[in-house]
């Protein structure tokens, strides 16, 4: 799979070096073990699969109120985007979820994830509800995340923030389909139908989302993707 997914994203890796999202990053020397996550009943379907989101969450927002947690409390680094998961996705709105038991994860991939994904439980709950779908060892789960994340060049986020809030003041707040753009001008290969954006109902940005086909390339998100329209007015929290 791996083989697969490094030959489909190779027309999508942007020209320079991807920005860091975990800002001097510093995995802890001990790392708390994961609750073994169980489906909850009724919840194992395993559909086929028809594509993938990788949905990227922006820490600041996420962490807006929030001091508690590797993501928030500022101790192993200060985040911008972060992988939030790797999802398969079905040919509607039914995804594949809890394909498989899933074992607590061991500390090495934990280690190896934490920057990217700086919370403990949250990489145990995406490999029990959407790697157990996807693989049968979480190590190829989590190689494939990586390097579909790390092939994201993500945009100013600090400069879109003030855009949207000159823009608002002219009477023009900077909508989902503005950012969705901002993505795609700098990511070869990736179009501005392949993205999503989703925010809380106040407006402010929660996560982007991309759509990925079977081959792992960028496609239309389909219509049941959800997330905000594309005139839907978006606010960017910087976190200080």
């Amino acid at each position: 799979m791996l083989a697969l997914i490094a030959a489909g994203l190779g027309s999508f890796m942007p020209h320079s070096r991807v920005q860091a999202q975990g800002w001097q990053c510093r995995p802890p020397a001990n790392l708390p073990r994961p609750v073994q996550e169980l489906p909850p009943t009724g919840a194992v379907r395993r559909t086929g699969v028809d594509g993938y989101i990788l949905a990227l969450s922006w820490s600041p927002e996420h962490c807006r109120g929030r001091k508690a947690g590797m993501q928030c409390d500022g101790k192993i680094g200060d985040f911008g985007f972060i992988l939030h998961g790797l999802w398969p996705e079905g040919k509607g709105p039914a995804y594949p979820q809890y394909c498989r038991k899933a074992a607590v994860l061991p500390r090495k991939i934990i280690a190896e994830n934490i920057c990217m994904t700086p919370d403990v439980q949250l990489l145990q709950h995406q490999w029990a509800k959407h790697g157990s779908c996807m693989a049968r060892r979480p190590e190829t789960y989590f190689a494939a995340g990586k390097l579909m994340y790390e092939a994201i060049e993500f945009p100013d986020m600090d400069r879109l923030s003030r855009r949207g809030q000159r823009t608002a003041k002219q009477g023009k707040p900077m909508t989902a389909a503005d950012l969705a753009r901002e993505f795609a001008a700098i990511n070869d290969g990736l179009s501005e139908n392949a993205i999503r954006v989703k925010t809380n109902n106040r407006g402010w940005l929660q996560e982007v989302r991309i759509c990925l086909g079977k081959d792992f390339m960028p496609r239309r998100c389909p219509g049941f993707t959800g997330g905000a329209g594309d005139g839907a007015d978006v606010k960017i929290w910087r976190g200080i």
